[in-house]
């Protein structure tokens, strides 16, 4: 079965209306065990997946898997918080992309600093914040895709009509992971930065300890 032109563009732009933020005040307020933890964020998030008949969004494998690799903090007599399901909404996010090293860099600062820091402003308002321009940036993310959308449709004017077709959607799949390929090497870059930063104010903080013990 073939798929029209704009019927295909019309379906992806459906697909990106389908994704939705996750409202801090949707999660419950109250502490989780793991179970619950599963079946809140696949009822949230399974429209985005992409067999959402098939597609695990989050196991008690993963959970424990994001633990032991430092990127969850562990669960308090078994309960998650909200700041954990707030964790875990980020790396859903980013494990499609990212190592999880990078994913460790990138959180570690994070966690230490407003994971359940009693502040007024904590992990919660960093999600808040984080995701505040989702709804702008998605309109912008419709705009582009369309545009590139059309732009593929102009390609391959000379090929053999019977492939046309297909070479114009590889066209459009080529412009598309361009695209993912750029945006991930900037963010690779920015994690490679926010690393060597880090190293330099350990090394900084070691050299202090180093001093005040000598002084002593």
């Amino acid at each position: 079965m073939t798929i029209d032109s704009n019927d295909l563009l019309n379906s992806i732009l459906a697909s990106l209306d389908r994704i939705q933020y996750i409202n801090p005040d949707e999660i419950p307020g109250i502490d989780l065990y793991m179970d619950q933890v599963t079946t809140f964020m696949d009822k949230r998030l399974r429209s985005t997946a992409r067999y959402p008949d098939e597609d695990k969004i989050l196991t008690k494998t993963m959970i424990n898997n994001y633990a032991k690799n430092d990127l969850l903090p562990p669960p308090v007599k078994k309960k998650y918080s909200k700041e954990h399901v707030l964790l875990l909404i980020f790396i859903y996010y980013y494990k499609g992309i990212l190592s999880i090293s990078d994913i460790q860099t990138l959180l570690k600062p994070i966690t230490e600093r407003y994971f359940q820091n009693g502040e007024n402003f904590n992990l919660e308002d960093v999600y808040r914040e984080a995701f505040s321009m989702e709804e702008e940036q998605l309109q912008a993310l419709k705009a582009d895709v369309t545009a590139k959308f059309r732009a593929s449709q102009e390609t391959f004017q000379d090929a053999p009509k019977e492939d046309v077709d297909f070479l114009r959607k590889f066209a459009f799949v080529c412009t598309l992971s361009f695209d993912v390929y750029i945006k991930k090497m900037m963010i690779e870059k920015i994690i490679d930065e926010l690393s060597a930063a880090g190293k330099a104010d350990g090394r900084k903080n070691h050299l202090k300890q180093d001093r005040q013990r000598t002084e002593e």
